[in-house]
């Protein structure tokens, strides 16, 4: 596990050895208020060399001692590596539920599209919603995604945001634009581009990209 310290906006930006990784650099993009912020600026972020995930004791099979408590751990390197029946609530066009902390210190939670790659949550956002705001002050998300067949058959994703891209990013914009083509896609089953963009304004996205931390994971199809 290696811990990436980023600093605060309003900080001075911090300088880069040549010698760091790709994945250690800070990115900085326009961040709409006509001044440069870092792309990366969430701080303490772990990036986890494996992902831990919970087993909850379920009831597909019947009635058993201490079900709905946590029953074993197991780990993964990539949400790609989970069990098949939990990875499908992933692939499949199921909405999942986000929640981030509002500004009233309140759980804010709302259905969304849900995307990863790897073991990184991705999560694109218009950049005039308050949910924007809400995730640059306070980065530590929860997902869950239920089968809409089986409330009893459940995953749960918590994930820190490392780091943001702004879709009029000159270097890497293209590519948000690219990841909401795809999840359009899986959605809805047309083809891009992506069909709901607000007609009264020149509507922009911005694509978190977070690290999962740890994984929670009940029932059976």
């Amino acid at each position: 596990m290696r811990k990436l310290r980023f600093g605060d906006p309003e900080q001075a930006k911090p300088e880069l050895k040549e010698s760091e990784s790709f994945d250690m650099k800070l990115n900085y993009c326009d961040s709409g208020s006509g001044r440069r912020t870092a792309a990366s600026a969430f701080p303490d972020v772990e990036v986890r060399m494996s992902i831990k995930v919970a087993k909850f004791l379920d009831v597909a099979d019947g009635l058993q001692p201490k079900q709905f408590s946590v029953g074993s751990h197991d780990s993964v390197n990539s949400l790609a590596d989970l069990d098949p029946i939990y990875k499908q609530l992933l692939d499949g066009p199921y909405a999942c539920v986000l929640t981030v902390m509002g500004k009233d210190g309140r759980a804010n939670s709302t259905p969304m599209w849900f995307d990863y790659d790897g073991g990184t949550v991705l999560v694109n956002v218009a950049t005039q919603r308050k949910k924007v705001d809400w995730i640059r002050a306070n980065g530590q998300l929860t997902i869950a995604i239920v089968n809409p067949a089986n409330m009893y058959h459940w995953i749960s994703i918590k994930c820190t945001v490392a780091r943001e891209i702004l879709e009029d990013d000159p270097v890497e914009g293209a590519r948000v634009t690219a990841q909401l083509d795809r999840i359009w896609t899986k959605y809805t089953q047309q083809p891009a581009p992506y069909g709901l963009r607000d007609p009264a304004i020149n509507e922009r996205r911005v694509l978190f990209e977070c690290p999962v931390d740890r994984v929670a994971t009940f029932g059976k199809p």
